[in-house]
């Protein structure tokens, strides 16, 4: 998917039925972004390097999404687009009604490569059926990839017990607070690719921790670039959302070092289980 001789971006391969995708580790999140505003800054991520895009229909902004990326000069097989499924659209034919939308939305012209199941919402138990009716999409060429978001292991196990196979990705909320060392270790032994929302906690107290602006001082990197180089030496999927061209920018300036394993023991000290989002477990919003 992206050519790294002229992109410094590594990919990490996602199960696609038969073979594998490639997935660019460092993506741009465009939650909060609105619909006509998310043009410019795609545009604006896509020139400074981003060539993984990551929307959702619970966004609102699919379609200026897929303006952006009608418009860019970047070749459009260069670039890895995601959407989700939220909520409401749960079930076998709701998803798949609820797909045409948002394909729809985004441009008939620019193909799915990831499809996400946004939360399990265990309470209305439609997550299965739900996943079912990715798999379909996928067999039959409408998606690449079928995965899930915010999945706990019973959920992701139970798709496994009921469909035969486990999502390909599941994303999660995970930052140097929250590091759910569990969650990673069940993906990891199940050919899962962990993808970190929120991987700033959301801009928080992360981001002046006393630990993390050491190790910045310490590499001539601002916090926020300690911390997504971070995610990708664990070997996550990364997607932070900026909406300034500046920080789009330093977000993508973080392939000219590496931390040391010091710096990895101290950031790994830090996890305290605080969430900045919702529990999987019990949010159920439709």
């Amino acid at each position: 998917m992206t050519d790294n001789t002229t992109n410094p971006v590594p990919t990490v391969p996602l199960r696609a039925g038969e073979g594998t995708v490639e997935i660019p580790q460092l993506g741009f999140g465009v939650w909060q972004v609105p619909d006509d505003e998310v043009g410019g800054a795609v545009q604006t991520a896509l020139q400074d390097g981003y060539r993984h895009i990551d929307t959702a229909k619970a966004y609102e902004n699919e379609a200026g999404v897929g303006k952006a990326l009608a418009s860019t000069d970047v070749p459009r097989d260069q670039i890895f687009l995601t959407t989700k499924l939220w909520n409401s659209d749960q079930g076998y034919d709701e998803t798949l009604a609820a797909f045409e939308g948002s394909h729809e939305r985004l441009g008939k012209d620019n193909p799915v490569d990831l499809y996400l199941v946004h939360w399990p919402t265990p309470e209305r138990d439609r997550y299965v059926d739900t996943f079912r009716a990715l798999l379909k999409l996928r067999d039959e060429g409408k998606i690449r990839v079928a995965g899930v978001c915010n999945f706990e292991i019973e959920h992701l196990q139970r798709v496994k017990d009921e469909l035969g196979e486990f999502p390909a990705v599941n994303q999660i909320e995970l930052h140097p607070y929250l590091q759910q060392q569990e969650l990673r270790d069940f993906h990891a032994a199940n050919d899962i690719v962990t993808e970190a929302w929120s991987p700033l906690a959301s801009g928080g107290d992360v981001l002046t921790d006393e630990t993390i602006k050491s190790i910045a001082d310490k590499h001539g990197k601002t916090p926020a670039q300690v911390i997504l180089r971070w995610h990708l030496q664990l070997g996550n999927v990364v997607i932070p959302k900026s909406v300034t061209p500046e920080r789009i920018a330093q977000n993508f300036d973080i392939f000219d070092f590496e931390l040391d394993e010091q710096d990895l023991a101290a950031i790994k000290g830090l996890d305290k289980g605080q969430r900045t989002g919702p529990d999987p477990k019990t949010f159920n919003m439709a």
